[in-house]
């Protein structure tokens, strides 16, 4: 009798050992169909990552708590030149077209600028116009409740971008890159958009479409006060059942640079182990997550060079892809390495 209860513990350990280590002794990479990239040397190095630390008996083992991969928006997984940032269009249209908002001379000055630069592709050559237009859409929103600007965002969402067929800017997404999000979450790994524009609008065009909480959506953000607050400091006021949120006039912050660095610490609270990222806006990202990072981390600089199916500057390409491979970061070239950028069904046209 004690021996048949010694084999039926035996083999309860044995079951436990098996559910908990799986079918693949080595907890290999998920096998994942990559439809539209290129067999590259970008995609191999992100798939020998990937395999590499999700072996348990590999020593360059990650935990999947400590999984983190943050992404850029504009320009890494979602088109910036049709023909110029998304959020500056959105204002440009809600400054200038919409019939229901009056603007103040100041903020016509702002879109008018806008809607100048974007005939070359290009955003208002103005020192330090990031922060301008931060402002500015701060300004343009104030009084909004959050349902109020995500249906605004979603109405806006649904219009056909402006220099390509067969797309409406909710769809301007990068297809490939759409697929490495899906590729790292089937791997464990936590995905988090950290992105210069508002966090907002960036839930209302992403959560859905990439299979993110809005929890994990980082940006631009403006201050936030209950309908009756009317101003006073937060600790003066109680919340009501007859209040809703309301975005405010007020900037806290442009999430560029250095500021993603603090938000990624305060929001995140670990440091990520990828980092994908397009411009200088994201290279203290990349920097951050590559420095002193107690396990294997990488970042990689996608690269618009792709003039057949997107609005790319080959000069600023080639200038872009020198520096950051000084920087260590790995490259990935939307020319070669994508199969597709937006569908074969988008096709690029002329800014009309």
């Amino acid at each position: 009798m004690k021996k048949m209860k010694h084999l039926a513990l035996t083999l309860l350990f044995s079951f436990q050992l098996l559910a908990v280590s799986g079918c693949n002794n080595n907890n290999d990479a998920k096998e994942y169909e990559f439809k539209t990239w290129n067999e590259s040397a970008s995609l191999t190095n992100i798939k020998n990552y990937v395999n590499e630390v999700v072996k348990k008996d590999s020593d360059k083992f990650i935990p999947v708590e400590d999984r983190i991969a943050v992404f850029d928006m504009d320009g890494t997984l979602y088109g910036e030149l049709f023909p110029c940032y998304l959020e500056y269009l959105m204002l440009e249209y809600r400054i200038l077209d919409d019939e229901t908002y009056t603007p103040t001379e100041e903020l016509v000055e702002v879109a008018t600028a806008i809607r100048d630069a974007k005939q070359n592709y290009s955003t208002p050559s103005i020192s330090g116009f990031d922060l301008i237009h931060a402002n500015a859409a701060a300004e343009a929103y104030s009084g909004m409740t959050l349902k109020e600007f995500n249906d605004y965002s979603n109405a806006f969402l649904k219009k056909s971008v402006e220099c390509f067929t067969n797309m409406t800017y909710k769809e301007a997404l990068y297809k490939p890159m759409v697929e490495i999000v899906d590729y790292l979450q089937e791997n464990n790994f936590t995905t988090y958009v950290v992105s210069g524009s508002d966090r907002f609008l960036c839930r209302a065009l992403l959560c859905d479409q990439l299979n993110i909480p809005e929890s994990q959506v980082i940006g631009m953000d403006v201050k936030l006060e209950a309908t009756g607050q009317e101003g006073k400091d937060g600790l003066e006021y109680q919340y009501t059942s007859s209040d809703e949120l309301i975005r405010t006039n007020e900037l806290l912050i442009k999430n560029l640079k250095m500021n993603k660095v603090t938000a990624i610490a305060k929001e995140i609270g670990k440091q990520p182990v990828l980092s994908f990222g397009n411009s200088s806006g994201d290279t203290s990202m990349h920097m951050y997550t590559t420095t002193n990072n107690k396990y294997e981390s990488r970042a990689y600089m996608l690269v618009a060079d792709d003039t057949e199916r997107d609005h790319a500057k080959i000069e600023e390409a080639q200038k872009r892809q020198a520096k950051w491979k000084e920087y260590g970061f790995n490259i990935i070239s939307m020319k070669n390495d994508f199969k597709t950028i937006y569908g074969e069904n988008v096709k690029m046209t002329d800014l009309k």
